[in-house]
C-alpha cells in the first residue's frame, strides 16, 4: 500500500524538526529581522480531489529568516479546472433530496449539470525550515496556512443556488519540501513537491519556478550558510 502523500511528508517535518530546532531559543527568532529579499513566480501541477488534474500559477516572497533556519514566504496562487463527472453526480445526488425536488421524484445527474468550473484563488504565509546542501543548493521543509476562495460556474448553475453551494471561502493547510539552486547571482531556480488539504479539497502536486532576490545584509545568525 503506498503512503498517503501528506503522512509522508508529516513523518519527515517530524523527524527533522526536532534537529532543527535544537540549542534555539525563543529569543533567537523576532520579526525584526524579516525584510523583503525577493520574488518569485512558479508553474505547477496538481491533482485534487474533485476536479480534474490541472496547472496552477503561484506568486511567492522571500520575506527572509525570522530567526535561525526559519525562513517566511507568503504566497497567492491560483488553479480552475472541470469538475470531474463522478463529482456532478454525487451534487446531483444531494440536489434530489431537496424536498421540492424530491416531492417530484426529479432525477439529475451530470449531464443535466453540463460543464462546471471550479477555480481556488488562495492566500497563505509557509515557513520553511532551511540548510545548504552539498553543491550550494538550498533544501527546505516546511508548513503553510492559507485562505482559500473557491467559485463554481457554469452556464446550466450561473445565478443559481447550485452555484452559491459551490462558492465557499475556507481555510487550508500545506505541507511541502523542496530545493533551490542559484546558477547567477540574484537568482534563483526552485522546485517543490507540495500537499494542500482544505474542508472542501485536497491536493498533492509540484511547482517549479524562478525568484529575483534583492542584495542583502548579511546575518549569519538568522540564515543557514550559503542560503544568500
Amino acid at each position: 500500500m503506498r503512503p498517503f502523500p501528506g503522512v509522508t511528508l508529516a513523518a519527515i517535518l517530524a523527524l527533522l524538526l526536532p534537529a532543527l530546532a535544537a540549542g534555539q531559543t525563543l529569543e533567537d527568532y523576532d520579526y525584526e529581522n524579516l525584510s523583503f529579499r525577493g520574488i518569485g513566480i512558479d508553474w505547477g501541477y496538481i491533482w485534487p480531489t474533485k476536479v480534474d488534474a490541472t496547472p496552477a500559477f503561484s506568486l511567492r516572497l522571500d520575506l527572509g529568516f525570522l530567526g535561525p533556519a526559519v525562513r517566511i514566504v507568503p504566497t497567492l496562487s491560483y488553479w480552475s479546472s472541470s469538475m470531474k463527472t463522478s463529482e456532478l453526480d454525487r451534487l446531483g445526488d444531494r440536489l434530489e433530496q431537496l424536498p421540492p425536488l424530491r416531492d417530484r421524484n426529479v432525477q439529475i445527474d451530470a449531464a443535466d449539470l453540463g460543464e462546471v468550473e471550479w477555480s481556488d484563488l488562495s492566500i497563505g504565509v509557509d515557513t520553511h525550515l532551511v540548510w545548504t546542501a552539498p553543491l550550494d543548493i538550498i533544501t527546505y521543509v516546511g508548513g503553510g496556512v492559507a485562505l482559500h476562495a473557491l467559485n463554481g460556474r457554469g452556464d446550466a448553475i450561473d445565478d443559481t443556488f447550485i452555484e452559491d453551494l459551490l462558492d465557499s471561502t475556507t481555510a487550508g493547510l500545506a505541507l511541502m519540501l523542496g530545493a533551490e539552486f542559484q546558477p547567477v547571482q540574484r537568482f534563483r531556480l526552485y522546485g517543490e513537491a507540495r500537499y494542500t488539504l482544505a474542508s472542501d479539497v485536497r491536493y498533492p502536486g509540484f511547482r517549479i519556478g524562478g525568484a529575483l532576490m534583492l542584495p542583502q545584509l548579511q546575518n549569519a545568525q538568522a540564515a543557514p550558510t550559503g542560503s544568500r
